[in-house]
Order: C-alpha cells, then sequence, then structure tokens
C-alpha cells in the first residue's frame, strides 16, 4: 500500500499496526480527533513523502477519556516533502518541523492556528522548502532568518497581526515587522499579506521590498 486515506472519522490515535506499512507514501488523516501524542507509529513511515493531519486537535492534551503525554508530533519521516497541520489549536510550530532531518521538506501548512511567532530553526534548516502557509494566526512579525530559506517563492499570511505605523522610520528598536531579508534572501515571487493591518504604501517603504517588485515584475515580462 502506498496511498491511505482515512480522513473524517473519529479517530483518536494512530494504531500501532500502521507502522507495518513500509512502502506508505502518501497518509491523510484529515478531520479526526487526534491529539497530542497520539501519532507515534508515523516515526516508522521512512517513505512517507506526504502527510496530511489538518483539522485535528494536536493543540489539546486532553480529549475525553483519554490522556496523551509527550511531544505534540513525534520524529518525522526524512523522506517527507509535504505536510498539512492547518486547523489544529497549535499555539506554536512543533519542534519536530524544524528537524535538521527534514531535508526534503517542500510544502508546509499551518494555516488557521494560534502560533504567534515563527522559529529560527524553522528558517535555518528547512532549506528546501518553496511553500510555506501561515494564514489566520497571530503572526505580529518574520525573523531575520527567514531570508535562510533560499528557495521560498511562496509565503500566504493571510489574516494575521502584522501591521506598520504610518510610514515609519525602522530602526533595530523599531524593525519592520517583515525583514528586508525576506525580499533579498529569498526567491518568493508569491506573497500574500490579506487581512493585515497594513498598505501598499507602507510596503514600498519596507527596505527590500523594491527588489521583490523587481524579481515579479521580471517575471511577469518573461511570461508575455
Amino acid at each position: 500500500m502506498r496511498t491511505l486515506d482515512v480522513s473524517h472519522n473519529r479517530l483518536k490515535r494512530l494504531p500501532n499496526q500502521l507502522a507495518l506499512l513500509k512502502n506508505l507514501k502518501s497518509l491523510n488523516c484529515e478531520s479526526n480527533l487526534l491529539i497530542k501524542g497520539s501519532l507515534i507509529p508515523l516515526t516508522k513511515l521512512t517513505n512517507l513523502t506526504k502527510l496530511i493531519l489538518s483539522d485535528n486537535k494536536l493543540g489539546l492534551e486532553t480529549n475525553g477519556e483519554m490522556r496523551m503525554v509527550g511531544p505534540t508530533l513525534p520524529n518525522l519521516p526524512a523522506a517527507l516533502k509535504e505536510v498539512k497541520l492547518d486547523s489544529n489549536l497549535l499555539t506554536c510550530i512543533p519542534p519536530a518541523i524544524y528537524s535538521p532531518q527534514l531535508i526534503k521538506l517542500e510544502k508546509l501548512d499551518f494555516s488557521n492556528n494560534r502560533i504567534a511567532s515563527i522559529p529560527e530553526e524553522l528558517c535555518n534548516h528547512l532549506k528546501a522548502l518553496t511553500e510555506l502557509k501561515l494564514d489566520r494566526n497571530l503572526i505580529v512579525s518574520l525573523p531575520k532568518d527567514i531570508g535562510n530559506l533560499t528557495k521560498l517563492k511562496s509565503l500566504s499570511l493571510q489574516h494575521n497581526q502584522i501591521s506598520a505605523q504610518g510610514r515609519s522610520s525602522f530602526s533595530e528598536q523599531n524593525p519592520q515587522p517583515l525583514p528586508a531579508e525576506l525580499f533579498t534572501g529569498t526567491p518568493i515571487i508569491d506573497l500574500n499579506l490579506t487581512g493585515n493591518r497594513i498598505t501598499n504604501t507602507q510596503l514600498n517603504d519596507f527596505v527590500g521590498f523594491d527588489v521583490f517588485l523587481e524579481r515579479r515584475q521580471k517575471l511577469k515580462s518573461k511570461n508575455m
């Protein structure tokens, strides 16, 4: 078996027998009742490339009669290329996601959670990341290390808490919420900021934003 879809059920934990599916490449567990500590069998799925855990309760430790302990996520297979963890009541990005072993991870979705910050380790370890979705969280700014994601082309930050006061003069004490490194260090061409308290005029004042606009224009001209 290479593909398994158990979405839209009432699973509270992944069964230990799942570890026997050594050739599994895609696992969809969307819309279940999975909580913290319920995913241990994932560690054995060494060929897994796509993991969908959307719409579960991984930010919780308790679920009715059962209680799980341990990390939100176990160590994940190094072969993973895509992970979806949107809508899980998470308040932070689990350390298992920015493990140095996930060198093949390309797509990551943490939309619709309660995440307020992006760990620097994520920016420093996920070198293959091309697409990052963080819509509907509580993010106010990004770390400078975001520039280390040298393959990042798409970043969605819709409906977060990113803002700029007037046409501010940014400094070390008052850094711009989207650092220059995002625009100059990454090849980003798709940036979605809908639903944040920031205007196009303010964005144009950001250091490095002109580099982003020039890159977009070149791509547009190339495709014409």
